[in-house]
């Protein structure tokens, strides 16, 4: 599977640039998982189901299983920071993309979202995983980064395609 960081401050447009490449890499044949980093508490659960009932009495982890989905949920009973790493294990290793949002301090390739109007720094300056920016503002400093406009997802979902192996991602390169 290839592995790319959809990296940025909060609200610079991560999560619509995700869900955008998400189909334009399904209609070039490409299977997308996607990992998203919550900073606070959530819940995927309603009140009242039997899986949010199993957990809520106490269950670590709750499978539920249909012949279209499976989910997993694991309630931990203290504060745990996962790696990126830890939570790319966990997943089904039949698919072509991971598209990861969040997880800015990660040590993966990063597509860096930016905005000027946001008034945030650029991580590309400091950080050497950020491989490509998508933004529609002038960088502040100068870049041999390729630089995509963050409105075209089908360039995205191009520019991703032709990075070949340089995207692949190998576990026993990370230590979790």
């Amino acid at each position: 599977m290839k592995v790319i960081v959809v990296a940025g401050y909060s609200g610079s447009g991560k999560t619509t640039l995700v869900e955008k490449l998400i189909p334009a890499l399904r209609r070039r044949g490409q299977r997308v998982s996607v990992v998203k980093h919550a900073h606070h508490r959530f819940e995927m659960d309603k009140p009242g189901k039997d899986t949010w009932r199993h957990r809520e009495a106490g269950a670590f982890e709750v499978v539920a299983a249909s012949p279209r989905r499976l989910v997993l949920q694991r309630e931990f009973e203290r504060d745990v920071e996962l790696s990126v790493h830890h939570v790319l294990a966990e997943l089904y290793d039949g698919v072509d993309w991971v598209l990861v949002e969040g997880y800015r301090e990660c040590n993966l390739p990063k597509l860096e979202v930016w905005r000027a109007d946001h008034g945030k720094p650029v991580l590309y300056a400091d950080d050497p995983f950020v491989i490509a920016i998508a933004t529609d503002s002038v960088l502040p400093q100068p870049t041999s980064l390729p630089v995509l406009d963050i409105n075209d997802s089908e360039a995205h979902a191009d520019w991703l395609l032709a990075q070949g192996e340089r995207l692949t991602y190998d576990a026993s390169q990370y230590a979790c």
